[in-house]
């Protein structure tokens, strides 16, 4: 199995990756994103270190149950050969009604066949008020239309 782009990367094709990462994100579906991953993916997610599929699986299920109408914009950052920086904020709310708007950095290695073998992210958050929010699509894909982080100057 293969997921193109494939590196080696250029710009264009490292910004491809970035968006098709980000709408796997964006759809919510901790099965299908997984794939996406090698077998043997090592992530560093905050306090979490999940390997492999079934670890990352559950971790984004953990994730999406308690991150409510989550949206995600991802950005490209750099890229050479087989790997891939961005730059992120994503918005949910908890079960409590209270809105969050969390902001990051990824770096990520792939294998040949275009799977990702390795993601580090550093990620903080904020609260912010319902009025703050700055995602306002319906769940899932962000719109072409819709403002990426740099225009939307976060």
């Amino acid at each position: 199995m293969s997921r193109p782009p494939l590196p080696p990367f250029t710009e264009d094709t490292a910004r491809e990756k970035v968006r098709l990462a980000e709408d796997g994100w964006n759809a919510r579906d901790p099965a299908k994103v997984t794939l996406a991953y090698s077998v043997d993916s090592r992530w560093r997610n905050r306090a979490e270190f999940p390997v492999g599929r079934a670890e990352i699986e559950a971790f984004l299920t953990r994730k999406w149950t308690r991150e409510l109408d989550y949206r995600l914009i991802k950005e490209l950052w750099a890229f050479s050969d087989n790997r891939i920086a961005v730059r992120y904020a994503y918005e949910y709310h908890d079960d409590s009604g209270q809105w969050f708007r969390a902001y990051g950095n990824e770096n990520w290695a792939f294998a040949s066949d275009g799977l990702m073998t390795e993601r580090h992210a550093s990620i903080n958050e904020r609260p912010i008020s319902e009025d703050e929010r700055l995602f306002h699509w319906p769940l899932g894909r962000r719109p072409d239309t819709h403002p990426g982080l740099s225009e939307l100057g976060l």
